[in-house]
């Protein structure tokens, strides 16, 4: 059985970072919601929280930020939803980029892609 890192995590480090909360207050964020930082750290800021906004200053998604602090997504989506209240950080899912009702990819999304793809 391989464990991975969250298995030997401290629980009361897990319980402190989140100031002892289990769930996101009303904030609907999955795997693929994008995040992006609207304001750079602060002193005195939680180091977690600073993580979080110099990993986003570029649009991330949750999944990727959770990898990058190595906390689970649980306890990364409590500080998403912590920062998002204080509008330090936007979310959008993906999918926003699409027209209403066509299915179809808005013209301005996939030039953005084409622009991407060129910087590669």
């Amino acid at each position: 059985m391989i464990h991975r890192a969250v298995d030997d995590e401290d629980p009361d480090r897990l319980y402190t970072v989140t100031g002892g909360r289990s769930r996101a207050a009303d904030v609907d964020l999955d795997l693929v919601t994008l995040i992006v930082s609207e304001a750079d750290p602060v002193p005195g800021m939680q180091s977690e929280y600073v993580k979080v906004l110099r990993t986003c200053r570029f649009p991330t998604a949750v999944v990727e930020v959770a990898s990058e602090l190595g906390l689970p997504v649980s306890v990364v989506k409590i500080l998403l939803a912590d920062l998002l209240a204080d509008g330090r950080i936007s979310a959008r899912h993906p999918s926003t980029v699409f027209r209403h009702g066509s299915g179809l990819p808005d013209s301005e999304f996939l030039k953005k892609v084409l622009v991407g793809l060129k910087n590669i």
